[in-house]
């Protein structure tokens, strides 16, 4: 599915997502300052998270809450040097909790994926129209 949106359709565009969703583990690719994020920020709301959402990128992991009690775990892996490092943290069971898994900079940890995902690829238009690829 490919969707070309400007942010202040982003709740929209998080809804579409939702419904289309398969899998519950998403991987975001896409350039510093391309709306990783900003997306993630939106998924998060359309779920029932009540605090805000966050970029986890000093501790790698969030984990918010759902109006409904779900968790919905959110990773940034910009800062991991070795993949080995996810692996110590425990990455595996997050992914094999069966919660949300939101995951920035996927490229990171390859052979820690999961096979049943989702990817969306950003590009950017402008300063405030992107175009995501949804697989």
């Amino acid at each position: 599915m490919e969707l070309t949106f400007n942010l202040s359709e982003i709740e929209d565009i998080a809804k579409e997502i939702i419904t289309q969703s398969k899998h519950k583990i998403i991987l975001f690719n896409g350039q510093m300052g391309a709306g990783k994020t900003t997306l993630i920020k939106a998924l998060s709301k359309e779920l029932g998270v009540v605090d805000i959402a966050n970029s986890p990128t000093f501790s790698i992991v969030n984990q918010y809450e759902t109006l409904k009690g779900e968790t919905v775990f959110h990773f940034d892996l910009y800062r991991l040097d070795e993949e080995e490092e996810a692996y110590d943290m425990g990455i595996d069971e997050y992914f094999n909790s069966g919660n949300w898994c939101f995951i920035e900079w996927p490229e990171k940890t390859p052979n820690l994926i999961p096979d049943e995902h989702h990817i969306i690829e950003f590009n950017l238009i402008d300063e405030n129209t992107r175009k995501i690829f949804f697989k």
